[in-house]
């Protein structure tokens, strides 16, 4: 069963969250992840929800995408992406 991780993102620092993506993507791609959002315009079409920035990630079992999140490789990524920005991360079973 598919995982899918939803990333919503507020930024503080565009410079340094570049870096961030150079960084993360690999370790995404090495725990067989997918980018299936990586930002793009977001449109509210119900409740008061105006998110910044969206993220959807798939993987191929929750248990790889756990495995992603806690590895060592994703590590530094994920330490820079704490200092420059706020995050809200879910990760939801699929069909």
């Amino acid at each position: 069963m598919a995982a899918y991780v939803i990333v919503e993102i507020e930024i503080a620092d565009l410079v340094r969250y570049e870096e961030y993506k150079k960084l993360a993507a690999p370790t995404v791609i090495g725990h067989g992840g997918k980018y299936v959002v990586r930002g793009g315009k977001v449109e509210t079409l119900e409740g008061a929800w105006v998110p910044g920035r969206i993220v959807v990630l798939e993987f191929p079992t929750p248990e790889r995408a756990r495995e992603w999140w806690a590895s060592e490789a994703y590590r530094p990524a994920k330490e820079l992406r704490q200092a420059i920005a706020k995050t809200r991360m879910i990760a939801v079973e699929g069909v």
